[in-house]
């Protein structure tokens, strides 16, 4: 197990991306949330409509809020990862991240289509309409609906083995990666 003292600590990622990282992981965990609460109230009720247009407003929020992190990414150069890393953890690494900055993208739009394809306008925060893209349509709706859940899925799945890594490299490997992404150690 290597200890990562000072003297050979690695740089961290800037202020923006962790900023937009733990901004973006609380949107996501608020809308997984909403999204399994919301899906179990049985009917149309007040509150359930709600929660339906909160998770709509988180969405688009991940939506525009991963567009800034795809374009952050591109122009600053992420520290990196321990040269000590075995090639297939950075192999894993690199395809887990891609996969869930994919599914920032994807989940958001298969709602998008599946409210669209269901005939439900998405008026982003109660204020700003936004248009359909498709039109209703009840095979899409279901398509859209099962893709969601899905990819939703997918993204647990994701999340929780990122996690697990993070817990791998901090407890067994003591390797220092978990300070680069902490908010408040800059």
């Amino acid at each position: 197990m290597a200890s990562n003292s000072p003297s050979t600590a690695r740089p961290g990622y800037t202020r923006t991306a962790v900023a937009l990282h733990w901004l973006i992981a609380l949107l996501i965990i608020c809308g997984f949330a909403l999204g399994w609460v919301m899906t179990d109230i049985p009917g149309f009720t007040p509150t359930k409509l709600k929660y339906f247009s909160w998770h709509k407003w988180i969405g688009v929020t991940v939506f525009a809020l991963a567009i800034v992190r795809v374009i952050w990414r591109a122009t600053h150069v992420p520290p990196s990862l321990p040269s000590d890393m075995p090639a297939l953890q950075r192999i894993g690494a690199h395809a887990v991240h891609v996969v869930l900055y994919v599914l920032m993208f994807v989940i958001p739009v298969t709602g998008y289509l599946y409210s669209s394809a269901s005939n439900i306008p998405v008026v982003y925060l109660g204020v700003v309409p936004l248009p359909r893209l498709i039109a209703p349509d009840p095979v899409l709706k279901e398509t859209f609906k099962t893709l969601h859940v899905f990819l939703n899925d997918v993204l647990l799945a994701l999340v929780v083995m990122h996690v697990l890594a993070v817990v791998k490299h901090q407890v067994l490997d003591r390797d220092g990666l978990l300070s680069r992404m902490l908010p408040f150690t800059k």
